[in-house]
């Protein structure tokens, strides 16, 4: 996730530099980027944020098997984020790396 002030610039930036397209209608406050059609790559996903004190930027891993993946990575050493406030709907879950940086395992 990259955090941004102005979703519909970063569009248009990250669009232009990595040659990427829409995955989707972006959201108010949400965007995802991918590779045009044949080309490889990662996704990059657009989050608009206004915190100055706020992780802006985190990997997140998108995966068809959540529960799976999340379980690998705490073997792995992740750690759980216990006292995150999830949304209602929230597909992804947040981890913690071995440094404690923040990433998201999200359902696909």
């Amino acid at each position: 996730m990259w955090g941004v002030r102005d979703i519909a610039r970063a569009i248009d930036f990250w669009a232009a530099a990595l040659d990427y397209e829409l995955r989707d209608q972006p959201e108010e406050d949400w965007a995802v980027l991918v590779p045009h059609e044949g080309q490889e790559g990662i996704q990059l996903s657009l989050k608009l944020t206004t915190s100055d004190t706020a992780h802006r930027h985190h990997i997140d891993l998108f995966t068809e098997d959540q529960s799976g993946e999340v379980e690998r990575l705490l073997e792995l050493g992740a750690d759980p984020v216990d006292d995150w406030e999830y949304e209602p709907d929230a597909d992804y879950v947040v981890l913690r790396d071995p440094e404690g940086n923040p990433f998201c395992v999200v359902q696909v």
